[in-house]
């Protein structure tokens, strides 16, 4: 059994239509208006029967397949439609009963207050030649004044990177990374621009990794998502924040046909160990990042970005990075429309607000500037009180 937590602007109808609710009930239930929606996944006849009980009991709804009442299968897939206030009461209520319901009242409950960070915005600097968007590679002296640029534009966090890890890049090896990114690495840490922002290093390499954070640095960006143990060890020896990613394949082969079979279910599980993993190896501060275009379709890169308010059952803060990103362009080519990453400015804000709007809150951009002022007045208008 395993729940997700949907956008509460789902299309009901279309997902109860999907698992096989009758007619009629989903005609009654449509017209129910719900802060929290969820999809409950092999949910047992008897926990079936006995949730949707309760959840009628407090007034919120649980749309169960035909043939649940009679147990025709063993499992089934549900919708639970609830307020908050519902969801308490649901929680409090499953944690006494039987077939597996207190586990799943031990996962809604991680979903009624989820944690609330501050917006912060991570600005990209790449020290390579062959990044996707020529406009984010700097080096030497144009890589300091754009990163200073970044601060004074509101930029909190800045993120460096002597790699391209768009797809079909190859590792051109450590040495080479760290001749890249070691001048920027020493220019921060001599003029002390570590105390004016959060600096991170964008590597999956040790060498590379401790170089910077004995310089200053503070978080570690790593695209395998803590795959290796030394990096692990390394980002908790120095007690480093770490950026943990998911991703499908490596650069080189991601976008050759990915496929899942539920993209929420596979992320959830890939965060599940290495979030196990971060904190048995003493790491404290952990982000997590749902890897945008890395082994992902459009569909898959939509469905993680309207429903990303899911991964905040963690309690750690969501990363979205889907700047310039070539999903844009497969959006625009749909309207018979082409564009280059320097055109997609526009629709990096929109997919960028988007997922802030469903629980991100650090936004790593190549245009600083454009998404501080795009962020305030979409802050203000969710702030205002009628």
């Amino acid at each position: 059994m395993r729940i997700i937590r949907l956008n509460d602007e789902t299309n009901v109808v279309s997902l109860m239509e999907r698992i096989h609710v009758d007619k009629s009930g989903i005609q009654i239930m449509k017209k129910k208006k719900s802060e929290y929606l969820f999809f409950i996944k092999d949910l047992s006849c008897g926990a079936a029967n006995i949730l949707k009980q309760d959840a009628l009991s407090c007034g919120a709804e649980l749309a169960v397949p035909m043939g649940v009442p009679n147990c025709k299968r063993s499992h089934f897939d549900a919708v639970l439609m609830c307020t908050r206030k519902q969801l308490e009461i649901i929680v409090k209520k499953e944690f006494f009963q039987p077939f597996g319901l207190k586990e799943l009242a031990k996962q809604l409950k991680k979903h009624i207050k989820p944690p609330k960070f501050p917006l912060r915005i991570m600005g990209v600097i790449n020290a390579n030649d062959d990044s996707f968007f020529e406009g984010s590679r700097f080096s030497g002296k144009d890589a300091i004044k754009a990163i200073e640029n970044m601060i004074s534009d509101g930029a909190e966090i800045i993120d460096i990177g002597g790699v391209s890890s768009r797809p079909g890049s190859v590792y051109p090896g450590v040495e080479e990374e760290l001749k890249r990114v070691k001048p920027i690495i020493d220019e921060i840490y001599h003029s002390k621009l570590y105390e004016k922002a959060l600096f991170s290093i964008d590597t999956f390499e040790v060498e590379v990794l401790e170089y910077a954070l004995e310089r200053g640095f503070k978080i570690a960006n790593d695209i395998t998502g803590l795959e290796s143990d030394e990096y692990a060890k390394t980002v908790a020896k120095y007690g480093a924040a770490v950026v943990i990613m998911h991703k499908k394949g490596t650069p080189k082969d991601m976008q050759e046909n990915p496929y899942y079979e539920d993209v929420i279910s596979e992320v959830d599980d890939f965060f599940c160990e290495r979030v196990q993993k971060a904190e048995s190896f003493g790491i404290k501060e952990i982000i997590l990042d749902v890897g945008i275009g890395f082994g992902k379709r459009l569909e898959d890169n939509i469905a993680l970005i309207k429903h990303m308010r899911h991964f905040l059952h963690y309690g750690y803060e969501l990363l979205i990075g889907a700047s310039r990103k070539s999903m844009i362009d497969m959006i625009m080519q749909k309207e018979g429309i082409s564009t280059s990453p320097t055109e997609r400015l526009p629709g990096t804000l929109t997919l960028h607000t988007e997922a802030v709007r469903n629980g991100a809150s650090i936004v790593r951009c190549h245009d600083v500037k454009e998404h501080f002022q795009s962020l305030k007045v979409f802050e203000a208008l969710r702030k205002y009180d009628v």
